[in-house]
């Protein structure tokens, strides 16, 4: 039996690293995969399953005989060229967020919804937003026992959630500040250290600060990332009336987004239930022992394939209600890896 040809569209990028990296170590599934993209990025040679494949720049030509093929480009790039390559006859899976809640686009989440796989009448599978993705294992999993009804978030997302531009800023901006022991102790002064490239990638320091505004800014003081978060959740689980409050928040982290939920359900609910479910559930790892120093960070869920929920409390003034602390890696889960899981769930196709 002949392997899929598989094609790794951005493969130079942030998350289209730790694609090839994950395309090398899963299962060996897979034919001749094809490195794509920009043109000034043609002729790199970068290593897949321990051998050296040049990249080739996007174009047309380049999807003749690929059977999937994953994207991940920047909105506008993705919206010209998915729909180029679905109509090749590649099944497509998007990061980006061109194509998360067009109607005939399924939105999945293995851990959530695998059957969806299968609904793609343009071809096309979408990959939901790292934040979101973080999220959904645990909450599936509850909401398949107690019933969702509605949930209050806060994230703490880390730099790399803007590429490796925000990787390369926090860097610089902490070495930068490196040393300075009264840094951050008036207004003003991180600013003044870090000079003109305080608002770089970020639109504000990020070093010694937290920055409340993940995205581009939406109607009635809304952003564009915590709108992902409400309305990627209600298609993925299905609820298109969940009732969702989400503010996103860039802090000097590295790697790894963490978030602290509220959620309330339609059944009652109590921590030992709610463990019980959590251990069993796909993709969930459980990190709930304060008393030991054992609770979810992102220090500990860098370069991780799990999301991780830990201090599960129930809600002291929310009936039904849990608060829990999710971290997952925003490169992995909240990217890569659950394309690779989405891929995977296509094989039995191709045999």
């Amino acid at each position: 039996m002949t392997k899929p040809t598989l094609a790794i569209v951005g493969a130079t990028g942030a998350v289209g690293s730790v694609m090839r990296e994950l395309v090398s170590n899963r299962v060996d599934a897979w034919g001749e995969i094809r490195l794509i993209a920009s043109p000034r990025s043609a002729g790199k040679k970068l290593l897949v399953r321990g051998e050296e494949v040049t990249v080739q720049a996007i174009g047309e030509d380049v999807f003749e005989g690929v059977d999937v093929a994953h994207f991940d480009l920047p909105d506008e790039v993705s919206a010209q060229w998915v729909p180029i390559a679905a109509a090749k006859g590649v099944i497509v899976v998007d990061k980006s967020n061109a194509f998360r809640m067009d109607p005939d686009v399924p939105l999945v989440v293995p851990e959530a919804n695998p059957e969806q796989v299968r609904n793609r009448p343009k071809g096309i599978i979408a990959n939901a937003n790292c934040t979101t993705l973080a999220l959904i294992p645990s909450l599936a999993a509850l909401h398949r026992r107690f019933g969702l009804e509605s949930m209050t978030v806060a994230s703490y997302q880390a730099a790399s959630g803007a590429g490796q531009e925000g990787f390369d800023t926090l860097y610089e901006q902490i070495a930068t500040v490196a040393g300075q022991t009264t840094l951050g102790t008036k207004a003003g002064d991180v600013r003044a250290a870090l000079g003109e490239k305080a608002d770089a990638t970020f639109g504000a320091p990020l070093a010694l600060n937290v920055v409340p505004k993940v995205g581009g800014w939406k109607e009635d003081g809304w952003t564009s990332e915590e709108l992902k978060v409400r309305n990627e959740s209600r298609k993925i689980l299905g609820l298109p009336d969940l009732a969702v409050s989400s503010t996103c928040v860039r802090v000097p982290v590295a790697q790894g987004h963490s978030q602290a939920v509220r959620a309330s359900f339609a059944s009652d609910v109590d921590v030992a239930a709610a463990h019980e479910v959590l251990r069993d559930a796909p993709g969930v790892e459980l990190v709930d022992d304060p008393a030991a120093g054992r609770f979810p960070m992102p220090i500990d869920a860098a370069g991780t394939e799990g999301t991780y929920i830990g201090r599960v409390r129930a809600s002291l003034d929310f009936p039904r209600s849990l608060d829990f602390f999710v971290v997952g890696d925003n490169l992995l889960k909240g990217a890569a890896l659950n394309s690779a899981q989405i891929a995977e769930l296509l094989l039995p196709e191709f045999e």
